[in-house]
């Protein structure tokens, strides 16, 4: 079942509580846990009990057990606290910006077409490649950091705008950076495969076969956790990204994909099977490919911040994934073009 994700918030008026030791009781709290059949469960007048800087009990106050009743007391001001959030695609190391194409999308122009003209993806190509390692950080951080503290715990982060062995590795490089600088765990996708580069045009096939070559020198490096593809009609075909999935399996990592975004090119059939971690987007896939999903038990990314961008008018087939018990994530989608998440300098 989707359900809204939650949002880690304390009353504005509200001072900010001392910072605590490692080991405390935090109480006068609304706690969100796991524990409900259906999900997340709120709990007014909660206790946490932290042990060693790791958590010993989350729950009820009246329930805690005696051994924690004895810990230093931290005032949680009623803040409401939550499992930590989980952003589960994201493209947030690149360098630019997209600006000008949202005033040509508001005077009519599609997503396909901007990227046929050279922008797109392309154009984000071309400034990221022009940057240096510090400079994609500096850039970059901001982003993270405000989705850091807006409750996430856990990033994944997409290469994509390098398309060169040099530039994707620089992105994931910065990724890794990323999750050192501010203490959450990073997992790094590999998608090489997100647009034929300029030097490779009308060479799809040639530059697939490129990126497959570059796969296993990337996770080697140990700058890789998945491999992702945009499996689209602007970008490559089921069987180009049959491609490359065979060959991330053959190195035994897991595979998601850009699946049905614009039309349905048979992304969400294909990653399933592959046993995949998740078809994202899926705005376009069918009720067989549905099925295929929940066999495989791969998840359904929904991205409403790209989806309500483009305005489009095809939803993703939420009815069926509950029908047919297809487990849905909803991710922010941080791009800078179809999604730009604001990024605040907090």
């Amino acid at each position: 079942m989707l359900r809204p994700a939650p949002v880690c918030s304390r009353p504005p008026h509200r001072p900010k509580p001392t910072v605590a030791p490692s080991t405390f009781l935090l109480r006068d709290l609304r706690l969100v846990t796991l524990d409900g059949p259906e999900g997340y469960v709120p709990l007014d007048d909660a206790a946490v009990a932290v042990v060693d800087g790791r958590i010993a009990y989350a729950g009820r106050r009246e329930a805690l057990p005696d051994a924690y009743r004895g810990l230093d007391p931290v005032d949680g001001q009623q803040a409401l606290l939550t499992p930590g959030l989980i952003d589960c695609h994201t493209h947030l190391v690149f360098a630019g910006d997209r600006a000008g194409e949202f005033e040509q999308r508001l005077n009519g122009a599609s997503y396909e077409a901007i990227a046929k003209a050279g922008g797109g993806i392309l154009s984000t190509v071309r400034a990221t490649r022009a940057a240096d390692d510090e400079a994609l950080l500096h850039e970059s951080l901001p982003r993270a950091r405000a989705l850091v503290a807006s409750g996430c715990t856990t990033l994944e982060i997409k290469s994509g705008y390098g398309l060169t062995l040099a530039d994707e590795a620089k992105m994931l490089r910065v990724a890794r950076r990323i999750g050192d600088a501010f203490g959450v765990t990073v997992r790094t996708t590999f998608l090489g495969a997100h647009a034929v580069p300029p030097e490779y045009a009308g060479r799809p096939d040639d530059y697939v076969a490129a990126v497959i070559d570059w796969l296993p020198v990337l996770h080697a490096d140990g700058l890789v956790d998945a491999v992702d593809a945009f499996c689209e009609r602007i970008g490559f075909t089921a069987a180009q990204t049959a491609r490359v999935f065979e060959a991330a399996r053959g190195l035994g990592l897991p595979v998601k994909l850009h699946a049905d975004q614009l039309s349905d090119g048979g992304g969400a059939a294909l990653v399933s099977t592959f046993n995949g971690l998740s078809a994202d987007h899926v705005e376009y896939t069918g009720d067989d490919a549905v099925a295929a999903m929940a066999a495989a038990g791969t998840v359904a990314v929904l991205l409403p911040g790209s989806y309500h961008c483009l305005r489009e008018t095809k939803q993703p087939p939420i009815d069926a994934f509950r029908r047919h018990g297809v487990p849905m994530a909803v991710s922010t989608d941080l791009n800078p073009g179809t999604s730009p998440v604001r990024s605040l300098p907090l």
